[in-house]
């Protein structure tokens, strides 16, 4: 069958709440700083009502925003999620579409679309607190080998290791249709909820794997080196990924070593989506055929681009200039 999509994404359809406070806010609610912590509706509009300031909702979720930019990027992209049966549905959705993306994948829930509230600290650090609203009624007999069909690459966010049921249908159905997978380790949380079986999920079904260091601290042990971890990950998988921040990155096909810089001169105002565009980058640099190098100075790119913004999303004023660094 023709690959007529290269990229599909899976995830959590997800509209953001972005947010400046101060430290002091952070320490005045549940869960670490830095982290992702899951609510009700009622508990994050409990939050939004004691926000200091203003607030601005863009679309957003792990794999929706690498999808997004994939697809701005000029990638044939769908996602796969379901959206709320709300105004926030159909505004995802539209959205999602008015970029390239093809909509034709996502599932309609019964209940309201999914919301994250992002506290963004003034070290650019953000912390999230989610209700997944329609996303979390995906179930695993909606997810089947047809809905992989067609496309070459599955790109699954992390949180879905949350539900393993339904993360396992979504790497079954992408295996059996032929796809290629890559897997973002979303949070230090995830792992460390899902680290009696991640190994032999990333042995057995993912071609590429995305970690941070807390994500790859969590997994391996604070005492292991970086480089070490990324050899790791790439005898696991075909290719691994440490991402480092400010330090860069280091990739491993599990025989090679690669560092990649960062991009010098960057003032970092908010690192919400900063990995995920990453991944974007990566993956675009990877399905047109570029070596490892190439796709990690990709990733730079993308990733130092949107810490500079606030939200996870380039202004149209900067894409043209990103575009061109990335030729």
């Amino acid at each position: 069958m023709e690959k007529t999509i290269e990229l599909l994404g899976v995830g959590s359809p997800i509209i953001d709440t972005l947010a400046h406070v101060d430290d002091a806010f952070i320490e005045g609610i549940d869960g670490d700083k830095g982290g992702m912590v899951l609510v009700s509706a009622e508990g994050i509009q409990g939050l939004i009502g004691q926000l200091p300031g203003n607030s601005v909702q863009v679309p957003g979720g792990s794999a929706g925003n690498t999808a997004f930019t994939a697809a701005r990027l000029g990638v044939k992209t769908s996602f796969l999620g379901k959206i709320g049966n709300d105004d926030g549905g159909a505004y995802y959705r539209s959205a999602f579409e008015a970029m390239g993306g093809d909509g034709s994948r996502f599932v309609v829930g019964d209940v309201a679309n999914g919301r994250c509230l992002s506290l963004i600290t003034p070290d650019s650090s953000r912390t999230m607190r989610t209700d997944l609203g329609a996303a979390m009624t995906l179930r695993p007999d909606e997810i089947g080998v047809e809905m992989f069909r067609g496309v070459r690459h599955a790109h699954i966010e992390g949180y879905l290791l949350f539900n393993r049921d339904l993360m396992m249908a979504v790497l079954n159905g992408a295996r059996d249709a032929g796809c290629t997978i890559s897997l973002d380790l979303a949070s230090f949380e995830v792992v460390e909820a899902s680290k009696d079986y991640l190994p032999e999920i990333l042995k057995t079904y993912v071609t590429v794997v995305f970690g941070n260091e807390d994500e790859c601290r969590q997994l391996f042990g604070v005492e292991v080196p970086f480089e070490a971890m990324a050899k790791q990950l790439g005898d696991w998988c075909e290719v691994g990924v440490v991402k480092l921040g400010a330090e860069g990155s280091l990739i491993s096909d599990g025989d090679e070593l690669i560092r990649v810089d960062p991009i010098r001169g960057v003032q970092a105002i908010d690192t919400t989506g900063a990995g995920d565009l990453w991944a974007s980058g990566f993956l675009y640099g990877w399905l047109r055929g570029r070596n490892l190098a190439d796709c990690g100075r990709f990733g730079s790119v993308l990733g130092a681009e949107i810490v500079q913004v606030v939200g996870a999303t380039i202004p149209d004023e900067r894409w043209a200039s990103v575009v061109d660094r990335l030729k």
